[in-house]
């Protein structure tokens, strides 16, 4: 039987931190124009505790819900422990959704505040609509210019100047409701993920079994903090491990910040990894590259050049989640030195599957992690019962009922294999899966998968309900120019792909996106996963006259 890691308490380790280590610096925030503000631990606490004592001064009851709506930042995670410092309930925005979405999010939970912080100001201008009125605001510094008339609104610098700090050691249940965290909404309308202190801590335990964090690990904070992975990998592990965190400025700097901070943890998406992969390719052509890494004498120093030029030389772990890397390009990350390890879990289980230091295999997102369970149905289906389970989706027992069996499994969604040793493949969404014209089903994630290994190609859509065939739309990288070479290497790919398909998977066409599939236009959703039914509706008017070229590759215009 695998040791269990006990649960690991964030409150009880914030304190740790401060007694252990309250001079060393934690946060490093940058204020633009090459400034940054520094925090200590003592100082990080001491904020949120001044923050705490301003939550409790309302005398609202504990477990109330107090909303957080900014981009990473270090008041981001100062506001997350005031929540918890003063018995309540984090809810996480998106940094990027519509007025309607954050309205629903806001009214759904019940939020007593709201926390308002760095946002676009494109974003801002529809988000402001989204908060009701009377709703009190909190800003932090670096906050989203902007009026807000019919709300009570306070400065978090001000605050924190007037207010004496909460005293004496604070502690939370392991059954006390620690965050609800609404999902991304490929599916729909979002839903409220309730996570305990106890699922947290569950989840922080094994993750510190996996990976051995501790006080000399750097990171920097950029993915989405309303979603998971960058809430447990940054904030969540720079607690229980003391570790320090650094938060990227902006997209404009992100290169530079990760270069700045050298982590010696990096986690990312597969689309982002592939862009790291296009942006060497740019500097070194692909061909030479392969000979230069081939060379015994010249790969060594090759390798590090790379790695140093991306910001990752002292990366100790890499991670890739929230959807299956592509063999290619992780065979790339290998043979560049960089152990990229794939993990796999969702906003409603934290993550039972993870590909472990020297243990990783190519098209398998790792095994389970101690504790899991995991079973799989006679569709494909993987079930998974984890003590990083949810609690149930908030205020909605039908939709909790349909996810959970009576046991305790929660139905991912995700269909997969199973191997001898536990190893995970995954091999599609059981919704996703479409019949063409000949009355044939056709699972599109494989095929995606191995279409994103192409140097060019950002990301894809099988798509072809009721086609005699199925057909890909592509998005290229951004800088991928139209050229005979480009089209000859895209339908050489299509055809290799063929290959090893049966005859009513083969790909008919490839269709090259003209417009890009961004949050902002809806196509992908903030952790930059396709929104396949919004793709499919907005480019099903072209399907037909993209079938009738005859051509097996269509560039969209």
């Amino acid at each position: 039987m695998p040791h269990i890691h006990a649960p690991l308490d964030p409150i009880a380790s914030l304190q740790r931190n401060v007694r252990e280590r309250g001079d060393q610096r934690y946060l490093t925030q940058p204020l633009g124009d090459g400034q940054a503000r520094h925090f200590t631990w003592a100082q990080a606490s001491d904020e949120a505790r001044r923050m705490a004592a301003h939550l409790t001064s309302f005398g609202w009851e504990p477990g109330s819900r107090v909303a957080i709506l900014s981009k990473n930042c270090a008041w981001w995670f100062l506001a997350d422990f005031a929540i918890m410092l003063a018995g309540h309930v984090s809810v996480p925005i998106y940094p990027s959704l519509t007025g309607a979405s954050v309205r629903h999010i806001l009214e759904h939970s019940g939020a007593r505040a709201l926390f308002l912080g760095k946002l676009d100001s494109d974003d801002w201008g529809a988000m402001r609509v989204g908060i009701p009125e009377g709703l009190p605001v909190v800003r932090f510094p670096l906050c989203a210019s902007g009026e807000l008339p019919q709300q009570p609104v306070a400065d978090w610098d001000a605050l924190i100047a007037r207010t004496a700090p909460l005293t004496g050691e604070r502690a939370r249940g392991g059954d006390e409701l620690a965050t609800i965290v609404y999902t991304s909404g490929t599916t729909g309308v979002p839903k409220g993920v309730m996570h305990s202190f106890g699922t947290l801590g569950a989840s922080l335990g094994i993750l510190m079994d996996d990976y051995g964090f501790g006080p000399q690990d750097r990171m920097l904070s950029y993915l989405p903090l309303a979603h998971s992975a960058d809430r447990m990998f940054s904030e969540m592990i720079s607690l229980v491990s003391g570790c320090s965190v650094t938060f990227n400025e902006s997209v404009e700097t992100f290169v530079a910040d990760l270069q700045a901070t050298q982590p010696t943890f990096f986690i990312s998406v597969p689309r982002l990894w592939g862009k790291f992969r296009q942006a060497v390719a740019a500097r070194i052509p692909p061909p030479q590259l392969a000979a230069m890494l081939a060379d015994p004498e010249k790969g060594p120093a090759v390798r590090r050049q790379v790695l140093t030029q991306l910001g990752l030389a002292e990366t100790r772990y890499a991670l890739s989640g929230a959807a299956p890397l592509s063999q290619e390009l992780h065979q790339w990350y290998l043979d560049l030195g960089l152990e990229l390890l794939e993990i796999y879990g969702m906003t409603e289980n934290m993550g039972t599957h993870a590909s472990r230091p020297g243990k990783g295999r190519v098209g398998y997102v790792g095994q389970p992690r101690p504790g899991a369970e995991v079973r799989r149905t006679d569709e494909g289906e993987i079930l998974v019962r984890f003590p990083g389970n949810m609690r149930g989706y908030f205020n909605d027992p039908q939709r909790t009922a349909e996810v959970m069996t009576d046991d305790g499994y929660l139905r991912t969604g995700d269909v997969g294999d199973i191997d001898a040793d536990g190893y995970l493949k995954l091999t599609g969404r059981a919704k996703e899966t479409f019949k063409t014209s000949k009355g044939k089903y056709v699972a599109p994630a494989p095929i995606e998968n191995v279409l994103c290994g192409h140097p060019q190609v950002e990301a894809c859509c099988v798509t072809g309900v009721g086609f005699p065939q199925p057909f890909a739309v592509v998005l290229l990288a951004a800088d991928a120019v139209r050229s005979p070479e480009l089209v000859q290497s895209l339908d050489a790919l299509r055809q290799s792909i063929n290959a090893t398909l049966d005859p009513h998977e083969r790909l008919d066409f490839l269709v090259v996106s003209a417009q890009p599939w961004t949050v902002e236009n809806g196509l992908m959703t903030p952790t930059l996963k396709l929104r396949r039914s919004v793709l499919e509706a907005r480019y099903a008017p072209h399907f037909e006259r993209w079938a009738g070229q005859g051509e097996p590759v269509v560039w969209a215009e």
